[in-house]
């Protein structure tokens, strides 16, 4: 620890507290935690969770762990440092997020959550103090409750701060996957756009008669195994209709309140993968491709790159909330996973297919022996096209331009390049799907 100066303690937990320091060797600022809790044997702190879930994960949305020290018994962590966390801009914040901002947050977390699901964890204790915010960038962090999905019940009953609870934990379920993180990034987003937390149970009993009176109460028919739950523990739901999210959240959008909605469902199995999230119309504009970068390959059928598997198995279900149209390509770079909403994104391997194209298309067309003046084309809606040509080509005055190709009466005069509609391209804009109309004529380019 000696290379470390000491700053001050930005944070004090259950089991320990956080402070900022400084790298004398690289000026670095960093976040060392120290743990409450003494180790005597380097074996026991590598296999701790924290440590072998981190070790595991890679992602711009999931907080670093650079180091691990024990020093005297004592085990400090050293991470990225990070600004602040999502409680600490909510708290006494005069005005609401704008949506914008949310989606922007939520995105970058939907993404990181994708990851960890895809290599084998869920988090188990998400909350606003633990997603931690520096400028346009946010991670998740503090994985102490991180448990791998593949382990093996029955799990511990107290994860999660209370109000983040999803109901089957809070009805002891020894069996829950993660499901758990959905339900408590639908409270997340809630509380982001309302400044309000969705769930303020007292305890959990108050917990759960909180989320039936915002959702209501859960039928036997639509939570069958909820209700089995219930039954074990001598738990009765009480009998609450409800309300409409949206006299909650009275700002949000009609697809925010769809997507809470689903992440906010009484059955797990309901609920949508983050992998799923992610093809939401609510984040639709994050997938924005300019159209200098569009081409058929930009429309690949691959979810980004960690989000396979689990998103090919709830289509049909979760098709009903979700973009009906191709996922986005897996040509995503991870590292450039943090952008505003609308912020244009590069896809490299697309845009390198693109330049493919593009010469394949020039190399396809046979060029004209002999230079002429270029010939003005204007394209109108119809079967054929007039074209005006200079003095210096009046012969050319009766070629037409029809359904994608031209035609030349003078067979004296070289051929011009052919005018190439590409039928059937997929153009990614918004996530949408635009095929060429037939009976229009769209030119790539003509030249003489």
């Amino acid at each position: 620890m000696e290379r470390y100066k000491i700053i001050k303690e930005v944070g004090n937990g259950t089991f320990g507290s956080v402070w900022r320091a400084l790298n004398k060797q690289t000026g670095e600022v960093v976040a060392i935690k120290k743990m409450k809790k003494k180790y005597y044997s380097w074996e026991e702190c590598i296999n701790l969770r924290e440590v072998k879930s981190l070790r595991k994960m890679t992602h711009p949305n999931i907080v670093k762990l650079k180091e691990v020290i024990r020093e005297n018994d004592i085990l400090h962590f050293v991470f990225e440092y990070m600004e602040c966390n999502l409680y600490h801009l909510m708290k006494d914040r005069p005005k609401l997020f704008l949506e914008s901002e949310v989606r922007n947050w939520c995105f970058q977390i939907f993404q990181g959550l994708a990851y960890m699901h895809q290599r084998g964890y869920f988090h188990r204790d998400l909350k606003p103090e633990n997603l931690l915010v520096s400028k346009d960038t946010i991670k998740i962090a503090d994985f102490g409750l991180a448990r791998e999905i593949n382990s093996q019940p029955p799990y511990t009953e107290y994860v999660s701060t209370r109000w983040y609870r999803a109901p089957e934990v809070l009805l002891q379920s020894p069996i829950y996957g993660p499901a758990v993180d959905m339900w408590a990034m639908g409270a997340i987003m809630a509380e982001l756009l309302s400044l309000h937390p969705l769930f303020p149970g007292s305890s959990e009993a108050d917990e759960i008669y909180k989320i039936c009176s915002v959702i209501g109460t859960p039928s036997k028919s639509g939570w069958a195994h909820g209700h089995e739950l219930a039954s074990a523990i001598n738990y009765q739901f009480p009998q609450i209709t409800g309300v409409n999210l949206s006299s909650l959240l009275p700002s949000a959008s009609a697809d925010a309140i769809n997507l809470i909605t689903s992440l906010c469902s009484w059955d797990p199995c309901k609920r949508p993968t983050a992998a799923e999230v992610l093809q939401h119309r609510f984040f639709q504009s994050c997938f924005y491709v300019p159209p200098s970068l569009r081409s058929k390959t930009a429309v690949a059928r691959t979810p980004p790159s960690g989000m396979r598997g689990s998103s090919e198995q709830k289509t049909n279900r979760w098709s009903s909330s979700t973009i009906t149209n191709p996922k986005p390509s897996s040509n995503f770079s991870p590292v450039n996973s943090q952008f505003s909403p609308g912020v244009q994104r590069k896809l490299q391997m697309n845009y390198q297919d693109a330049t493919r194209n593009d010469k394949s298309l020039k190399g396809s067309i046979k060029q004209p022996a002999k230079y002429r003046p270029p010939i003005r084309n204007v394209p109108v809606v119809g079967s054929a096209v007039k074209t005006r040509v200079s003095d210096a080509a009046e012969k050319l005055a009766n070629m037409t331009i029809g359904s994608g190709r031209t035609s030349i009466k003078q067979p004296t005069f070289p051929q011009p390049m052919k005018a190439g509609g590409l039928h059937g391209q997929h153009v990614l804009f918004l996530g949408r799907s635009q095929d060429i109309l037939p009976g229009r004529s769209y030119s790539r380019k003509v030249t003489g």
